[in-house]
């Protein structure tokens, strides 16, 4: 039985077989999404609570526990987290791997329901639960700042306008913000005065909450019409509240003027941001699953001008963070490099077998493979990142061999003086077994990443299966249009065919023969010395094999450096900031830095929690051909 019989009888439907294969990869590639590495989701769902004024102790006890003892009963929890800080409580559930996430949710949810008797009857809003995937980073970080409005305008345009529009944008999952400065009135009162007209720090808050509550007034009913009243009494500004009420003491009112002031400040003291040391609000945008990062980016910055031309001209954006900067780079790096891989192997075809259609035969190969593979790649839900492009580069020398093979052996029929198309049915005929049993041993070398389980069989699956399309593919074209077009094109040629350039390359290759044979005479001569030259390089390898560095992934420089700095406890919000822009200075002295970016407070996003005295940073570099040490370097040298 000949398997590639039909494809050379038939060239006409092998040809369009095979065009028909080069256009959906043609079209599946630009749809394929660009990211640094595979997509991984991690089944994460984060239960947030908040009790105003508690302190964290009382929110660990009251408010963590009593989720903690209902959260853990959830089948499938791997690992449970908790953070308690002022006011708020953050509870992290990671579940297996093969747990939905929906479903997962679910189950939280009834959880929360479940403990919801045993929390504190003060809980104004119920414990709220939100999916995430802590493995994404942001893709974006913009910054907010002004050196004329205060920073709670610039927020209050920031998160209604600037957020809310980003995440507009196709691609985009969320936008967090980070030192955000919500606009709030504080009411400052003087203990001692209070004290002095018999009043309480507790008598006086549900006077000040009733006195800017926005209830209904009702109705005004006469005899032929019906009046609804329509009247706000909330206080919008922080002089009307000096006016207050408070109480009454010996027949005369207690103002909130006669114990203090009230003043228009943040509703969060602790929370913070600062973009190279200037006081700003930060925008972290993060990409929806699967999204092409590349051009979710490019169509943020696009839509950026028309944003900025409906905010004040006083508040100013600036980019902090461009993940795709070092995106791009890497992939038109390995883009260049599967190229010139694609290239070398060609020209190594071309210079061994010195025939054109012999070298053309299995760059065709070559070439559907790569086509094919991108369409396998869409079909799987694959990205372009590292990896798969990696699989790609490694899939260029396993594809041209069985191309080769079916090749050379046609082309032996035809210089023994067989006519092509005998020559391709008979040769084709006599190599498919062996084309089928070498595709299908590489496929079996991948068969264990396949079926590796965990984080890192998540991660090398999308490797695995992309040199598997490529193998399985190159023997597909390999028994189907290689044959075909060696039957159609390929030609015996004689001594007066070939040129001095082919006699001068075969004169080089006998010269090759030759040596080998001799150094190999000489070694057959010594085998006792061969011997220990070879346990001396098994020992040697062993030996630099435990001595060598390991890791997961090798060390990249992408340009960013993460921080995360802690103070002592107990250390004051605006001791906090100083420390923040000291630290801010130290950083930018450093010739390799651009940017930096430091918020602390609980606005971190993605489920970043901190406390008050912890600041976390964005170190950004600069291009690696403008500095001289690496990230790692300038990573040690702070």
């Amino acid at each position: 039985m000949n398997l590639s019989a039909p494809f050379i009888a038939r060239p006409i439907a092998t040809t369009l077989l095979m065009a028909a294969l080069a256009l959906l990869g043609i079209a599946a590639f630009p749809l394929l999404p660009v990211a640094p590495l595979p997509q991984v989701d991690f089944p994460t769902v984060q239960v947030t609570a908040t009790l105003s004024g508690a302190s964290a102790e009382t929110m660990a006890s009251s408010v963590a526990a009593p989720l903690e003892r209902q959260l853990g009963q959830i089948a499938g929890v791997t690992q449970m987290t908790s953070f308690s800080a002022l006011g708020a409580t953050s509870i992290t559930l990671q579940f297996d791997l093969d747990r939905n996430i929906d479903s997962a949710a679910q189950d939280v949810q009834a959880a929360i329901t479940s403990a919801s008797n045993t929390l504190p009857r003060s809980m104004t809003t119920p414990p709220t639960y939100k999916k995430l995937n802590p493995a994404d980073a942001p893709i974006l970080v913009l910054s907010a700042s002004s050196d004329t409005i205060p920073l709670t305008s610039v927020n209050e345009y920031a998160d209604n306008y600037l957020a809310q529009k980003i995440s507009q944008v196709p691609g985009v999952a969320k936008v967090s913000l980070g030192g955000e400065q919500k606009p709030a009135i504080r009411i400052q009162v003087d203990p001692a005065r209070l004290a002095s007209r018999g009043l309480t720090l507790e008598e006086i808050r549900p006077v000040l909450a009733d006195a800017t509550t926005d209830a209904a007034k009702g109705t005004l009913d006469t005899g032929k019409r019906s009046f609804t009243i329509a009247a706000n009494d909330q206080i919008t500004e922080a002089k009307q509240f000096d006016d207050v009420v408070l109480a009454y003491r010996d027949g005369a009112p207690v103002r909130v003027r006669d114990v203090g002031e009230a003043v228009s400040a943040a509703s969060d003291r602790t929370a913070a941001a600062y973009d190279n040391n200037r006081p700003a609000i930060l925008l972290t945008i993060y990409k929806q699953p699967g999204a092409n990062v590349i051009d979710t980016v490019d169509r943020i910055k696009a839509q950026l001008p028309r944003l900025t031309a409906d905010i004040p001209p006083a508040v100013t954006i600036h980019t902090v963070l461009d993940r795709t900067t070092t995106i791009r780079a890497s992939v038109r790096d390995v883009e260049f490099t599967l190229g010139l891989t694609v290239g070398l192997v060609v020209m190594v075809v071309l210079l061994f077998l010195r025939n054109l259609w012999a070298t053309l035969i299995p760059g065709f190969t070559i070439v559907l493979a790569l086509l094919g593979s991108f369409a396998a790649m869409y079909a799987f839900g694959f990205s372009l990142d590292n990896l798969s492009l990696m699989a790609l580069t490694i899939a260029v020398g396993f594809v041209v061999d069985d191309a080769i093979v079916v090749v050379e052996n046609i082309h032996r029929h035809i210089e023994s003086g067989e006519p092509p198309l005998e020559a391709a049915l008979n040769g084709s005929r006599e190599i498919a077994f062996t084309v089928l049993s070498i595709s299908v041993s590489l496929i079996a070398v991948f068969i264990p990443l396949l079926l590796m389980g965990g984080i890192v069989g998540r991660l090398f699956r999308e490797f695995a299966l992309t040199v598997t399309a490529a193998i399985a593919i190159s023997a597909l074209v390999s028994l189907t249009l290689a044959p075909m077009l060696c039957s159609r094109f390929m030609r015996r040629e004689g001594p007066e065919d070939h040129g001095r350039l082919y006699r001068a390359l075969e004169t080089g290759f006998n010269t090759m023969q030759s040596g080998y044979q001799h150094t190999l005479d000489i070694v057959l001569r010594h085998q006792a010395v061969t011997l220990c030259v070879f346990f001396a390089t098994v020992g040697l390898a062993v030996v630099m094999a435990i001595q060598i560095p390991k890791g997961f992934f090798p060390i990249q420089d992408t340009g960013l450096i993460h921080g995360l700095a802690e103070a002592a406890q107990g250390t004051s919000p605006e001791e906090m900031k100083r420390l923040e822009r000291a630290l801010g200075e130290v950083v930018l002295k450093d010739p390799g830095v651009e940017r930096v970016a430091f918020w602390a407070g609980s606005t971190g996003g993605n489920g970043n929690a901190q406390t008050a005295n912890t600041a976390r940073s964005y170190i950004v570099l600069k291009p690696r051909d403008e500095r001289t040490l690496t990230a790692s370097q300038i990573n040690a040298l702070a």
